[in-house]
């Protein structure tokens, strides 16, 4: 059987090479590019990311991907976004004030609140609470284990978009799904054999 293609977008985010050794890692070829053109005509698109919210759609708009990205999910391309990058699919964060994201999906970033014993960044694998029926985690054990680092969390504007919760002070929204838009906060490219059945399960995601 023929493996998909699934092209990672390119625009500096520092975890795109352990993203494609990943899915390497699984057999799926990766493409990995900032043409806008080869995202309009990708077969599946992740964008990954780790950093500034600000700093990112900063590089997306001085690429050109925004209005590419943007086109690509309204054409029914599956997009998956990883940590950053699923962050940057939503409208705003805390962490750059004024700063626009991709307004694919409703909801805004927020910081974890400070609390006794509490380290922010967030960092280490936590337990998910993963909605029946979710996509991205078929065939996957209740309560999966899954590795975070990150400081700001996803408050999603419509509980129906969420795909899976874990704790951390607050309920962090960590996995969204909506027709063929998906999110991670988490890391799947570092979440061991959990992760990467994540990432087989988007691979086998059809338009």
């Amino acid at each position: 059987m023929e493996q998909p293609t699934i092209t990672i977008i390119d625009y500096d985010a520092g975890n795109l090479r352990s993203v494609e050794k990943a899915l390497l890692s699984l057999g799926v070829t990766p493409v990995v590019t900032r043409d806008p053109q080869a995202i309009l005509d990708a077969e599946k698109l992740i964008l990954p990311g780790v950093g500034a919210f600000g700093d990112a759609m900063g590089n997306l708009r001085r690429f050109g991907l925004v209005e590419p990205i943007r086109q690509a999910a309204e054409k029914g391309i599956p997009l998956l976004g990883i940590c950053l990058g699923m962050q940057l699919l939503f409208e705003s964060s805390e962490e750059s004030p004024g700063v626009e994201g991709l307004c694919l999906l409703p909801g805004t970033i927020l910081r974890i609140p400070a609390g006794e014993g509490r380290k922010i960044p967030h960092m280490g694998w936590n337990s998910l609470q993963v909605r029946p029926g979710a996509r991205l985690f078929q065939g996957l054990p209740a309560e999966p284990y899954v590795y975070f680092v990150h400081s700001y969390y996803l408050r999603a504007g419509q509980e129906s978009i969420v795909a899976a919760t874990t704790q951390y002070g607050v309920e962090i929204h960590a996995s969204v799904e909506r027709r063929n838009l998906f999110g991670c906060q988490f890391h799947p490219e570092k979440s061991s054999g959990v992760g990467l059945a994540i990432l087989k399960n988007f691979a086998g995601q059809k338009r």
